[in-house]
């Protein structure tokens, strides 16, 4: 198969960036690191916050979510007001509050207050993302390098996501879950000081007037529908769930309507015409969804059913962590000689068998098999997103690389939340319905126990050590039966990821898109 095969019709090809370009590259991976361990990195916090706060299960999923669903919900006024007023301006807005905040999150004396500093987290961080993929369309014009600069950039963002939970791990062994967020402030600091030396700043020449009806709408679209779905994964098919869900839909429906009668559009709705750039966008979503449930799952696993340490527990998630760096990098000379069509579903085969692996062996999964399964989903993951996102960024002008990128950073996001809140959501549910508690327990014991695993491994440890081993049996066993049928769901998923990548990357012929050189966007 020829490149010519791989590649859309946009026939671009600038120059070719030199040091100053990669180190640019560098600095704009600190946020994405950043950003994507902060999905996953309350994974493995998340025992020993639920301990010291006493959450409820309900305000457990809040603590996770509130920062992906925030997040999601501005990305795309973030992109497109980056493109309005410079990207890196925008980057290093972000950069600031999104350190204080992580400061503040750290002391948090109550799961409210918590709650509340996450998603103080999701506003600043929806400044992050677009701006860092935006900026590398700008700076990389030569395709063959700006597909490594992208392999690089996922490769970031699913190591964050991957890395998480050891960074969580090795900071919990030693300090209090605080910890996980000051980690920010030193990530931060040199971001702050070397961007405006290294990276150029770019923006829209020609961005239109600022569409507040449409801010407006694309918050009351995002905002309802990503609670409403946290609401039906946790409590089932209930009014709340289908009022948020309809209120959200009715926003999306003014939303694009608005879009396709403005003359200057807060977001090109013709975008998604392209079958390359929708196909892309719909692989990120399912693949990142299937990413964060199974952290979700795999990190209580190890440390309340195996028994590990958290920084044990993170070690055991670091060949799965290589494997994904190592898919997303290799996987730019594969794209140079076969089609998306092929690459992405081949390994999200590869995906789909580490899920199956857990399917099979939830009640026995030993550690070796779950090394395993992790290892097998990165890889398929870490191609798929690296092939994904060069699609999205290929298929629009420079100019327009802020709003772009922002949808592809809210499939990702909207996919962290929906990983939590639907395989985590199913997960608790399954736990609490397959929990057989033995009788003699404590007057109120039995509900601290139904809520969380972590309640329940808590509460065998105040208990007689024969009746706590029979709570901390029950309450494995429901768990592990939970993630049997949690995997099958993850595993469909996958399937149906590597379907719509076979039916769609690739095989839109699009006309070319026009260059448009932001003033701000010169190559180092």
């Amino acid at each position: 198969m020829t490149t010519a095969t791989l590649r859309p019709a946009i026939a671009e090809q600038g120059a070719r960036v030199g040091w100053r370009g990669w180190l640019a590259l560098a600095v704009l991976m600190l946020p994405v690191l950043l950003v994507s361990v902060d999905n996953t990195v309350l994974s493995f916090a998340l025992p020993s916050i639920a301990l010291e706060l006493e959450p409820t299960s309900a305000q457990q999923l809040w603590i996770i979510d509130a920062y992906p669903l925030v997040l999601a919900s501005l990305l795309v006024t973030m992109g497109v007001l980056g493109d309005r007023f410079g990207r890196r301006r925008m980057l290093l807005i972000g950069a600031t509050g999104f350190g204080i905040v992580s400061a503040l999150a750290a002391f948090a004396p109550t799961a409210e207050a918590l709650i509340a500093a996450r998603a103080a987290m999701g506003l600043f961080g929806a400044m992050l993302m677009p701006s860092t993929l935006a900026l590398l369309r700008t700076i990389f014009t030569d395709r063959d390098q700006r597909r490594l600069a992208i392999a690089v950039w996922a490769a970031g963002f699913s190591a964050g996501a991957a890395l998480g939970p050891l960074v969580g791990g090795v900071l919990l062994e030693h300090f209090a879950w605080g910890s996980v967020f000051l980690l920010a402030v030193p990530v931060l600091v040199p971001l702050l000081v070397l961007a405006p030396l290294l990276v150029p700043e770019s923006r829209d020449p020609r961005p239109g007037r600022i569409d507040v009806v449409s801010i407006a709408l694309s918050l009351g679209a995002l905002v309802p529908i990503v609670a409403g779905i946290k609401e039906f994964a946790v409590h089932g098919i209930t009014g709340p769930a289908m009022l948020l869900l309809g209120i959200g839909l009715g926003f999306a429906v003014l939303f694009v309507r608005r879009q396709l009668r403005s003359d200057t559009p807060m977001l090109d709705m013709a975008l998604f015409r392209r079958g390359t750039f929708s196909g892309a966008i719909v692989v990120n979503l399912l693949s990142v969804i299937a990413l964060v449930g199974f952290l979700f799952f795999v990190a209580q696993h190890l440390q309340l059913v195996v028994g590990l340490p958290p920084m044990q527990a993170g070690l055991a998630l670091l060949p799965g962590l290589l494997a994904m760096i190592a898919a997303g990098l290799l996987v730019v000379p594969l794209a140079r000689r076969f089609s998306p069509r092929v690459i992405v579903p081949a390994g999200l085969g590869l995906s789909l068998v580490g899920y199956l692996l857990i399917a099979a062996t939830a009640h026995g999964a030993g550690l070796g098999m779950l090394v395993l399964a992790f290892a097998l989903l990165g890889i398929g993951i870490g191609m798929a997103e690296t092939v994904s996102n060069e699609l999205i960024l290929s298929s629009v002008p420079p100019a327009k690389a802020g709003a772009a990128s922002a949808v592809s950073e809210t499939a990702y996001e909207l996919g962290a939340v929906l990983g939590t809140a639907v395989l985590g959501g199913l997960l608790t549910s399954l736990y609490r319905a397959g929990l057989v508690l033995p009788a003699g327990l404590p007057e109120g014991a039995a509900d601290a126990a139904r809520e969380t695993l972590a309640g329940a491994i808590a509460l065998a440890g105040d208990l007689d050590p024969a009746l706590g081993d029979q709570v901390r049996d029950a309450a494995t066993h429901a768990f592990d039966a939970g993630v049997g049928v949690t995997a099958c769901i993850g595993a469909g998923l996958v399937v149906l990821a590597a379907v719509v990548a076979a039916t769609t990357l690739g095989g839109s012929r699009a006309a070319p898109v026009p260059e448009h050189r932001s003033g701000g966007g010169a190559t180092p």
